[in-house]
This record gives C-alpha cells, sequence and structure tokens, in this order.
C-alpha cells in the first residue's frame, strides 16, 4: 500500500484540478420528491436520490450500476480502439475492450418510498469535462478503489472533497488482487477521518446495495451535523 500513499494531496491531478472542470459547488438539491408511486395510495411520494460512482479507469463502475439497477441500465458504451491506444491507461486491465464515453444510469429501490437514481461517470482524463455536470444535484459518490491501482482514485476523492459532496470508497475485490482493509485503504488514500471504506464486490448485487445504503446514512449524518451546526447560537460551546 506504500506505493499508492499520497503526501501531498494538492499534487493530485483530476476533475478538481486545473486540467478538469472549474468551479467549486455544492449540490442545490440532493433529492427529489417525485410521483406519486406506481403502485399504492396516489397520495405517496417517492423521495428520489442522485448518487454518483465514480473512480478510475476500468474499476467496475458500468458492473457495480448494472448490477444493482432493478431497470435495464442505460450505458454509453464504446469499443476502445487503437487510435486511443496512447491516450488510454490500460495498465492492469489489459484485458477490457469498451469504455464509457458519457455515463451509466441505473435506478434501485431502496426501500419503500426511496428511490436511488445512479450515475455512473467515465473514467477516463478527457471526458472529466462532463463531471460537473453530473454531480449537479448529487446527494452523493461512491468511489469504486482498486488496490491494484489505488492512485487511480485520487482524482474522484479530491473532486467531491472540493465540493463538499459526501462520498464513500468501496473496494472492489479483484480475484487474484491483494487484500487490504479499510483503516489501511483509508492511509493509504489520505482520506479524512470519518469517510467510510467498504470491501464490496461489485457483481453481486447484495453487495452493491450495502454500499448505497452506507453512502445515504453517511450523507445523512453529515447533514444532520450541519444543521445542528448552522442552528447552534454564535458563541455558544
Amino acid at each position: 500500500m506504500d506505493s499508492a500513499h499520497s503526501d501531498h494531496r494538492t499534487e493530485r491531478s483530476g476533475p478538481s484540478g486545473p486540467s478538469g472542470p472549474s468551479g467549486s459547488h455544492r449540490p442545490s438539491h440532493p433529492s427529489r420528491r417525485i410521483g406519486p408511486c406506481a403502485a399504492g395510495d396516489p397520495d405517496d411520494t417517492v423521495l428520489a436520490l442522485k448518487i454518483l460512482v465514480a473512480g478510475g479507469f476500468g474499476v467496475g463502475k458500468t458492473t457495480l450500476v448494472g448490477s444493482v439497477s432493478e431497470i435495464r441500465p442505460l450505458r454509453t458504451e464504446e469499443r476502445l480502439t487503437e487510435a486511443g491506444r496512447g491516450v488510454d491507461d490500460l495498465d492492469g486491465v489489459e484485458r477490457k475492450s469498451t469504455t464509457t464515453v458519457a455515463m451509466d444510469f441505473g435506478r434501485i429501490t431502496i426501500r419503500e418510498g426511496l428511490a436511488v437514481y445512479l450515475f455512473g461517470t467515465p473514467g477516463q482524463d478527457r471526458f472529466w469535462f462532463l463531471w460537473d455536470e453530473l454531480a449537479q444535484g448529487a446527494l452523493g459518490a461512491v468511489v469504486l478503489a482498486d488496490t491494484r491501482r489505488l492512485t487511480d482514485c485520487f482524482p474522484a476523492v479530491d473532486f467531491f472533497e472540493h465540493r463538499g459532496i459526501p462520498f464513500v470508497v468501496a473496494v472492489n475485490r479483484f480475484a487474484g488482487a491483494r487484500e487490504f482493509g479499510p483503516a489501511e485503504v483509508a492511509r493509504a488514500l489520505d482520506l479524512d477521518a470519518g469517510t467510510p471504506v467498504l470491501l464490496c464486490d461489485a457483481r453481486r448485487r447484495s453487495s452493491g446495495k450495502e454500499v448505497l445504503i452506507n453512502l445515504v446514512e453517511h450523507a445523512g449524518r453529515l447533514r444532520a451535523a450541519r444543521l445542528i451546526a448552522d442552528a447552534a447560537p454564535v458563541g455558544f460551546g
């Protein structure tokens, strides 16, 4: 894990740096009420949450969205070509033959009255300009990680930290990859205290759903803490 550790977070390159989308903002509408529900009382409404699934190239974002989605996921994949060989870094994912060029989209019902809309971000550097648009209105994000290429997470981590968007890190357990505990991954990524790190299998619906539930709970705790801090009288404590 030492090779993935960074003591200089400002040196990361990615969507939050000069080569990526500009501007820093908090999402203005992290949730919306839609509906009535398709079945049930017509007065019932569905609370819809928007969550991003981000991470490096070939880390399993499309797989995660597809495995948990209860609708047929929308995918914008294209085949990798010789023209992109000098642009896309295939180190560690040499067998990958397709790439997401815009986004993945899926939907999952966490419980009755609570739906999550999933937006998978493209992983390559040349598509970072899309991230700001995809992040508008997001409740939070899942940053997928591969311990064989952990530094690929740095751009996504920086992006969400700069914009105050809650996120969890989900380590996708690839076959043959060396296992590391959540605490080791958190240290290697130099995460802020309290940022959840989970182990998952992006291919399994139950595993992906557990990651999403943890993110929703984490975002709820942070929002509650902000509301309490904002409500505290000036000079109190």
